[in-house]
């Protein structure tokens, strides 16, 4: 068993029969074709007659003006063998039982799935008419056809051969074009990720270069005011880089590119070829690239393709240019911005290096543009800009990351508060007009810092909130325990909300008695907050937070409703001369929709407003007092009453306090617990009392713990009064059950 190699031949006298549609080549013309390559056809065969038939019967026959070329195999084995050292078969003649029953069915196995050859195709012969494949394996095999070889006459064998050999070179030209296209999209994936333009332009001559199976050459130019520039070259060209393409320099390139461009289309010489790339900003570009041979059609219509994928992409990095410049510098200043300054603060911070950021604020910017117009306002700006940027040390880098804030960025003994105030001493000049300008800076240390650029931003603003917030014109450093109290509220706000939500906030009640007679005519609602795993969080954690971010306006309106609904209940159960007084923050009183929200809570759980008391803190009750008149006189006529809480750690204005029409003062806890051990705590709530007196006010002291207490302020003439003496704040039910313990002790 052998294998061999048996160029088509035609022995003279053969006559081809009249029948056969067969086109016979002269000796003269085989030896005139015989350097052109032909398509291998390979026979496996065990029996020596059927090669020499084979070989006789398609001597000299051509296919898409190509000859047959045939290689032999005498066994399944030998064919494995020559399979692996030669795989651009076309067409495999194939004999089913050889050394084995399926040997043939086998080795085509062995093509299909270990060798991965694909596109060859296989026909099946067998001389045992008897013996017939499984129709399991023709299909899963990819077998092209199969035959008798007593039914295969001479043109029989051709037809199949030739369509065969037609189907696979269907098949090999659509994998090279899918290994093109595959390139182009490659390559147009390559040009999107570059940024500048030389190195695009190199990108596309490689990537093109590649799709002709060739080294890297040539040049990519586009024109400018002087002529051909080369934007970027490969190979012998590359020391052309970055000139104009002259002649002198290679004419055959400086032509090809020329003639590109004027011509407006790509253009494929046997030495040289020449692709058009339209750009659609407004500069055309072409590629020159010398040939090691001429460009087939089917690379000549990838190249086509490739040129359009490639158009695209040289459009971008012009397109980029400008985006770049948008998203990372500043269009009125033309500083970089925050985007830039946050780049460059995330490599910063990597490093040990002693470098701050300042943020700059503006003082009193917006009035300044309000009062002289935004044109004049962003002149300022630009100004500011400028000085910023020409008068600090070079070293530094401004930024202006928004509105009227800059962004100082350097080392740290450089970057200075006084360095960068000291610029805003003098005067600056718009349209002739001086106008002095101060500033507030925000600064904070990398060093010290832990996190991203970005949180090194955010922990600069916070810093510049302090700052803004102690003195104009000032400046304050971030420190650690700051980023950790802010980063903790922000964190509780969060958690507020999802609590909320959840419905882990909930009312207890802390009743309110008649210190003569100890009978109780009333509670306040208490807002408490009850996490999911039992821990309670105190209110004076989570109020205030709910007050700075709003919230206590959604859940300020759920309290009043719930509250409501408690008193209506407890008039049920038949405590009908019962008080509710519910907490009142200055967000809930400033929303436009209070009383909106308190009418309905009123009417949906039908609570009589007579009964309903509203509190506000003293201090309060002295911001703003017009509108707080005006306010509390619009609650004042649904029919619920107002007290004043915590009343003595302000300083009431007793004209003022008459024109609020509350109805009653709350002495604060800390009077209460310094009366029995302080005689300034025993005259302040004693002169509560008696202002109340005075005018015609009712007045209850909260936190009240001892016996003591209670007769001193019963003694100061106080009638009311709350706190641990008489109960800890009690949920609805404790509430009903020590009303009732009390009714049924007093009834005792």
């Amino acid at each position: 068993m052998h294998a061999s190699l048996t160029p088509g031949s035609v022995q003279p006298g053969l006559a081809p029969d009249v029948n056969d549609d067969l086109v016979f080549l002269g000796e003269a013309a085989l030896q005139a074709r015989a350097s052109r390559s032909g398509w291998p056809i390979l026979i496996v065969d065990d029996d020596a007659d059927v090669h020499s038939t084979t070989t006789f019967a398609l001597a000299g026959l051509e296919v898409q003006d190509r000859p047959l070329e045939f290689l032999h195999a005498h066994s399944a084995h030998a064919a494995r063998a020559l399979l692996a050292r030669e795989p651009g078969i076309a067409v495999i003649l194939l004999d089913v039982v050889m050394e084995q029953p399926d040997a043939g069915l086998h080795l085509v196995r062995y093509i299909r799935e270990t060798l991965g050859m694909l596109d060859v195709r296989i026909i099946l012969r067998t001389g045992q008419p008897g013996y017939t494949p499984e129709m399991e394996a023709i299909r899963d095999l990819d077998i092209n056809d199969y035959r008798t070889k007593s039914e295969l006459t001479r043109t029989k064998l051709y037809t199949t051969v030739a369509a065969a050999v037609r189907a696979y070179q269907q098949l090999h030209a659509l994998g090279i074009g899918r290994a093109g296209l595959e390139r182009i999209v490659h390559a147009g994936t390559e040009l999107m990720r570059l940024h500048g333009a030389r190195d695009v332009a190199r990108s596309v001559l490689r990537q093109a270069c590649a799709l002709l199976g060739q080294h890297a050459g040539g040049v990519l130019c586009a024109r400018d005011p002087l002529g051909l520039r080369v934007l970027g070259a490969a190979g012998g060209a590359l020391h052309l880089e970055g000139q104009l393409l002259e002649p002198q320099h290679d004419a055959q390139l400086a032509g090809a590119a020329g003639d590109a461009l004027a011509d407006r289309r790509a253009a494929f010489g046997p030495t040289c070829l020449a692709l058009y790339f339209p750009g659609k900003s407004g500069r055309d570009f072409a590629a020159a690239i010398p040939l090691a041979q001429p460009v087939g059609e089917g690379n000549q219509r990838l190249l086509h393709v490739f040129a359009s994928v490639v158009g695209v992409s040289l459009d971008n990095v012009e397109l980029l240019g400008r985006l770049n410049r948008a998203a990372f510098f500043d269009q009125l200043t033309g500083l970089p911005n925050r985007t830039q300054l946050v780049e460059d603060l995330d490599s910063l911070v990597q490093v040990t290096a002693d470098v701050t950021l300042a943020l700059v604020d503006l003082d009193h910017f917006a009035e300044t543009n309000d009062a002289l117009g935004h044109q004049f306002g962003d002149q300022l700006l630009v100004t500011v800009a400028q000085r910023l940027q020409r008068q600090l040390d070079p070293r530094l880098t401004v930024a202006r990351i928004g509105g009227d804030i800059f962004a100082v960025l350097g080392m740290s003994q450089l970057n200075t508060p006084a360095a960068i105030q000291a610029l805003f001493a003098p005067a600056f000049s718009i349209d002739g007009q001086d106008v002095q300008v101060s500033a507030t800076l925000g600064l904070v240390r990398l060093s010290e810092h832990d996190g991203s650029g970005t949180d090194a931003l955010k922990d600069a603003d916070i810093a510049l909130k302090r700052a803004k917030t102690q003195q104009r014109g000032g400046h304050f450093y971030f420190s650690r325990s700051m980023g950790v109290e802010i980063r903790e509220r922000v964190r509780l706000m969060h958690a507020l909300r999802g609590g909320f939500q959840r419905g882990e906030l909930f009312l207890a009640y802390q009743p309110q008695v008649d210190l003569a007679t100890h009978r109780p005519f009333g509670a306040e609602a208490l807002l408490r907050w009850r996490l999911e795993d039992g821990t309670m969080t105190p209110p004076d954690r989570f109020i205030p937070i709910a007050e700075y971010s709003g919230l206590i306006v959604e859940i300020g309106a759920w309290v009043l409703r719930e509250a409501c609904a408690e008193l209506v209940r407890l008039r049920g159960a038949g405590h009908g001369d019962f008080t509710m007084s519910v907490n009142v923050s200055q967000a809930q009183l400033r929303h436009p929709q209070f009383i909106d929200v308190l009418r309905r809570a009123l009417l949906d759980t039908g609570a009589p407003p007579e009964y309903i008391e509203l509190e506000i803190t003293e201090s309060m009750a002295m911001e703003e007092p017009q509108q707080l008149v005006e306010m509390l006189a619009s609650i004042k006529r649904t029919g619920v009453s107002i007290a004043i809480d915590d009343f003595g750690t302000g300083f009431s204005s007793l004209s003022h306090l008459q024109r609020l029409q509350v109805d009653r003062l709350k002495i604060d806890r800390a009077f209460v617990t310094e009366i029995t051990g302080s005689a300034r705590g025993s005259s302040i709530a004693e002169m509560v009392i008696q202002l109340g007196r005075n005018l015609g006010l009712s007045v209850i002291a909260e936190g009240v713990e001892d016996e003591c207490q209670a007769q001193i302020l019963h003694a100061l003439g106080c009638p009311l009064a709350q706190g641990y003496l008489f109960s800890r704040p009690l949920t609805p039910e404790g509430l009903l059950e020590w009303l009732g313990a009390r009714r049924r002790d007093q009834a005792a």
